[in-house]
């Protein structure tokens, strides 16, 4: 069985039966449909914010890098946690598009706003700041890679020096239902409207067969928008696809309900987990978890499921990733379980 992801499954018997069922319908093309209307409709009713512009994308880093390089001048770049998706998953996408991630050092995958600022402060202190790339956007993804979250003083204080300084706020935020779902969080979509110019609400990996959707509060980002998603190669000619589906995650809550699936599954396997005695890479909340076996555990269990290898502690421990997802059953994790109490002794 499969671990290692939580995009590996289709999508949500409920999006199969409205793709099943509109499957002859003919509407108007590359986003201009009913369905994509009302999904974004759907979504503003949810931020509590009807002016607000929503667009949709068939993936993550085609939002990601959409975003970013219709947002930025050729000459400035984004700030980034080194584990941010855009610095270390996209296959420099962001940079093949002319603009380079500025990393910066992160703690279980975060970084502060203090950071931010010294890297700013350092930047204009320059007497020829034009000889280096100048940052103009931060990068923030909620849950991050390792699953942790930022609180919303964290993303206030974000905010701040983003004002300060003149700089974009952007959150990645592919897994967002997941971050949503748990008791852990403080953020609201409706404080995601309010602190960030740009931020993305995933699809892919909660739910939907596909599917990104980007929502945009400032308008200079907004601006001719469209052209950018279509240079990026993100404009569907059959958008409603897009649409449709966000339509049915937004309706009778069915994103929220999947994060919260996906948070009980993870519970359930952190907890056995603890009960085994393994400690952890970090304290993820969300549906990513990173328990530290020993090397020759992490190997037999490799015969039996897939998962991913996270990081080398030292050299007899490993810390793995399990991810559960919207999808996961209780009894699949059983299973693994048993296994690793088995390996363990």
């Amino acid at each position: 069985m499969r671990f290692d992801t939580d995009y590996i499954e289709g999508c949500h018997p409920r999006i199969l039966e409205r793709l099943a069922e509109t499957n002859f319908e003919q509407e108007p093309g590359y986003g201009r449909d009913a369905y994509c209307a009302r999904a974004a409709e759907c979504i503003r009713a949810a931020l509590g914010r009807p002016a607000v512009a929503v667009h949709f994308v068939p993936g993550g880093t085609q939002a990601n890098v959409t975003v970013i390089s219709h947002a930025l001048r050729p000459y400035e770049g984004v700030l980034s946690p080194t584990t941010g998706h855009i610095n270390g998953h996209e296959t420099g996408a962001t940079e093949a598009r002319g603009h380079k991630v500025l990393p910066l050092p992160s703690v279980e995958a975060k970084i502060t706003a203090e950071q931010v600022a010294a890297y700013l402060s350092h930047y204009r202190a320059m007497p020829d700041p034009e000889h280096e790339i100048a940052p103009k956007m931060v990068y923030l993804s909620q849950p991050t890679e390792q699953g942790t979250l930022y609180s919303k003083a964290e993303l206030s204080a974000f905010r701040e020096i983003c004002d300060r300084y003149g700089l974009y706020l952007f959150v990645d935020g592919a897994r967002l239902g997941y971050a949503l779902a748990t008791d852990a969080n403080d953020v609201s979509l409706s404080d995601l409207a309010d602190l960030c110019d740009a931020f993305t609400i995933g699809g892919t990996k909660v739910g939907a067969m596909f599917g990104e959707a980007i929502v945009i509060e400032n308008p200079e980002i907004n601006r001719d928008f469209r052209y950018a998603i279509k240079q990026n190669e993100g404009m569907l000619a059959k958008g409603r696809y897009l649409g449709l589906q966000f339509e049915a995650l937004f309706t009778d809550d069915l994103y929220f309900e999947n994060g919260r699936h996906g948070i009980e599954m993870a519970s359930y396997l952190r907890d056995a987990l603890t009960a085994m005695g393994y400690p952890f890479l970090s304290q993820s909340p969300t549906n990513q978890i990173f328990p530290i076996l020993p090397r020759h555990e992490v190997e037999a269990l490799e015969q039996l499921h897939a998962f991913e290898r996270w990081e080398d502690v030292d050299a007899d421990l490993v810390a793995v990733r399990f991810v559960t997802s919207w999808a996961t059953r209780k009894e699949d994790l059983d299973v693994l379980i048993a296994d690793l109490k088995r390996i363990h002794g």
